[in-house]
């Protein structure tokens, strides 16, 4: 965790589109091993002006891996044990919204999560723990974002509700219909369990979610396609690169831990005495509760 002696690192996580990232120095792509298995892809280390920084790609590659079948606990685990301390998420969604057109971002400030098929949590039977997920992501984050996409010149809206669904398939009319009742802004398929598992590795974690269309309920807007959805999303990618390279430089100052909490989550959150932890389950959870269980 980042401290007064350390530089804050920046990890960003790559959504559909965002396969790497320009403009990084000393570079080098690395296996980094995780109890909780294997990751999407290698871990890209480097240095973008002068700001630590390590990516990864979060689907892999190429895109091989869909949502379900992602390894989110050990892209989590492992980008913790490279010393990430920040996360950015950036992420392919549809809109919910009329005003948010597709090309425009979204540094979203809740969560709607209707997953149903991943493991959730680093903690369970053996070692249990409740972080709280009332502000789901990091304020201070997302003030750098936002700052960075001014900057930039890249259009956004900042706050909104981000629907997280299983997939892989887009929404039917009527979920869509019923999404936008309940008040979501924007849907995607990535971001849960992700931003639970950041809070309980105690790093800062915020979304900027890249609209690419419509889903399925504009009544003037055919209903989303791949070939739709990839023509915005390579648009969409070149201003995402151009945030990551905005927002790096913003964070080099920011050593102290995170005022909003984010770096201290687990600081009440263990309830399992310690006489009842069971040691092969702490062995998993030196990185992410190392703080904690080392004290």
């Amino acid at each position: 965790m980042a401290d007064g002696h350390s530089k804050p690192v920046l990890g960003i996580i790559g959504g559909s589109g965002v396969y790497e990232i320009d403009g990084l120095t000393n570079t080098r792509w690395e296996t980094v091993e995780s109890p909780f298995g294997a990751t999407s892809d290698q871990l890209l280390f480097g240095e973008l002006d002068g700001q630590p920084l390590v990516f990864l790609p979060r689907h892999g590659r190429g895109h091989p891996r869909p949502p379900s079948d992602l390894n989110y606990r050990a892209n989590i685990d492992a980008l913790k044990r490279a010393g990430v301390t920040e996360i950015l998420s950036v992420s392919a969604v549809g809109s919910l919204k009329e005003e948010l057109a597709p090309g425009t971002f979204v540094i979203v400030d809740q969560f709607i999560d209707r997953t149903f098929a991943r493991q959730k949590s680093f903690f369970g039977t053996g070692c249990v723990a409740h972080v709280s997920m009332a502000h789901p992501v990091c304020g201070r984050l997302g003030d750098a974002c936002a700052a960075a996409l001014t900057e930039a010149g890249i259009p956004y809206a900042r706050g909104g509700t981000y629907l997280v669904m299983e997939g892989p398939q887009f929404s039917t009319k009527a979920e869509s219909e019923l999404y936008r009742q309940w008040g979501c802004d924007v849907i995607g398929m990535t971001n849960m369990p992700e931003a639970k598992l950041a809070r309980e590795a105690e790093m800062c974690y915020a979304t900027v979610a890249m609209v690419t269309d419509y889903d399925c309920w504009h009544p003037d807007h055919d209903a989303v396609t791949v070939d739709a959805v990839i023509k915005v999303l390579l648009e969409n990618a070149d201003k995402a690169r151009s945030l990551v390279k905005t927002v790096a430089p913003k964070l080099r100052d920011r050593a102290a831990p995170c005022d909003k909490g984010c770096h201290t989550a687990l600081e009440h959150a263990l309830i399992t005495a310690p006489t009842a932890r069971d040691p092969a389950v702490l062995a998993q959870l030196d990185a992410v509760a190392g703080r904690l269980l080392k004290a």
